[in-house]
């Protein structure tokens, strides 16, 4: 095998996203994943606009499409008494930042992006599973279990939430949030009452959410229940078992009981992310996507993160390359790592936040919704920062929205003085 210029490790979304965008470049990519074939675990994901910007760069985005749905609503409803709290008009979102937002089969983007890198000449090897890194003046290597090193003018570590290359930069380990999620997709020829696959719906119940959303052109139904495991929390091992789940949902409206049959219920998922990290370059080695930034779910923004890092990556490496193709790839790395870590810490703080304004409960419950009734549709002050295009210097990066205090629902719900 010849010298590659950039060697990926890990080959999800993230990994094969950055080697379709270093290979358009004309660089020769090689990416190592530990399987023994390309695939994807999970079921339904969402892309906004700061994603499907990007995919119509790469000229995949009527591919997407195509393979997915366009809905016209994202609603968020109470999962208790099931009313309607807030919207987002996503064909008005789509006007106001110019892409759509869509919802798509994990697997399927990532078949996608799989496709586009063997057309690009893609070097994809499987069964690989590196277990440390190296490195010198001008190379970086990955090294397998197996023995072999694979060097390259810099590594890109794009191992997942339990990364290897990670330990270089800190010692910290993955953060449980103890709520785990069920998934289950459906045939919605199965589904035994009307859904509106029009919508994203997320109905948010004191510590449990469940999201639906169809998929495949509308011929699934994407289910996800989420809840806080009791188990979990006492740091016991037998931790989201379908009972937790059943009485996690024993309050919620009918819509929701009638779904959590259909969930699958021989397997289930805890809930981590990380602390974020400033650092993310160490010589020529490079974290990338939740080897870097593993958020959870709340902001539906975690494979958009690591699809983002690869184009931020790829345009400096197109504005770092001379005439003769040299790269200046210290250039390169410093530019990506001035720009995506402060964005990234943004995005997973804020779904922690997220996450818990989903999940409240008695009077805090209360005055959420009625500052969530409040919100104009129109109104995308919350939305900005992470919906608008993606910033390539940190000058570019949007301020954050000013968050409202809970307690000024009390001033709303009196009415003018």
């Amino acid at each position: 095998m010849s010298t590659p210029d950039v060697v990926i490790v890990g080959g999800g979304i993230g990994g094969l996203s950055t080697a379709f965008a270093l290979s358009r470049l004309g660089l020769r990519v090689r990416v190592l994943e530990q399987a023994k074939q390309f695939g994807e675990v999970g079921a339904g994901i969402q892309l906004a606009p700061n994603c499907t910007r990007i995919l119509e760069d790469y000229g995949l985005l009527d591919e997407v499409k195509a393979r997915g749905v366009v809905p016209d609503r994202m609603v968020m409803r109470d999962a208790v008494d099931g009313s309607e709290l807030t919207s987002l008009d996503l064909r008005d979102l789509e006007r106001e930042y110019g892409f759509p937002y869509l919802v798509i089969h994990r697997s399927d983007l990532h078949a996608l992006f799989l496709e586009a890198c063997r057309e690009a000449g893609v070097e994809l090897l499987t069964e690989q599973r590196v277990v440390s890194y190296t490195q010198d003046a001008g190379k970086a290597g990955a090294a397998t279990q197996a023995g072999a090193v694979h060097e390259a003018n810099i590594v890109i570590a794009a191992d997942g939430l339990h990364s290897v290359a990670r330990t270089l930069f800190t010692d910290d380990r993955p953060v449980s949030s103890a709520y785990v999620a069920y998934r289950g997709t459906v045939p919605i020829a199965e589904v035994d009452r009307p859904v509106d696959l029009s919508e994203v719906v997320v109905y948010v119940g004191p510590r449990c959410h469940f999201v639906h959303y169809g998929l495949r052109g509308g011929d699934l139904l994407n289910q996800v229940a989420v809840f806080e495991s009791p188990k979990a929390v006492a740091g016991l091992d037998d931790w989201g078992t379908p009972d937790e789940l059943d009485t996690a949902f024993a309050a919620t409206c009918d819509f929701v009981q009638d779904r959590l049959p259909h969930m699958w219920r021989d397997k289930w998922w805890r809930m981590y992310d990380r602390d974020p990290i400033g650092t993310w370059v160490d010589g020529r080695i490079a974290l990338l996507g939740d080897a870097a930034h593993p958020p959870l779910q709340y902001m539906a923004q975690g494979a958009i993160m690591a699809i983002e890092d690869g184009w931020v990556l790829a345009e400096h490496v197109r504005r770092l390359r001379d005439a003769d193709g040299v790269v200046d790839w210290a250039g390169a790395l410093a530019a990506y790592e001035a720009v995506r870590p402060e964005h990234c810490r943004r995005v997973v703080l804020t779904a922690r936040v997220w996450g818990e304004l989903w999940h409240l409960d008695g009077i805090r419950r209360a005055q959420r919704n009625v500052l969530l009734r409040e919100r104009a549709v129109g109104d995308y002050s919350f939305t900005d920062w992470v919906y608008g295009p993606t910033a390539l210097f940190p000058a570019d990066e949007p301020p954050m929205f000013e968050p409202i205090p809970l307690a000024s629902a009390d001033r709303v719900s009196a009415g003018p003085a």
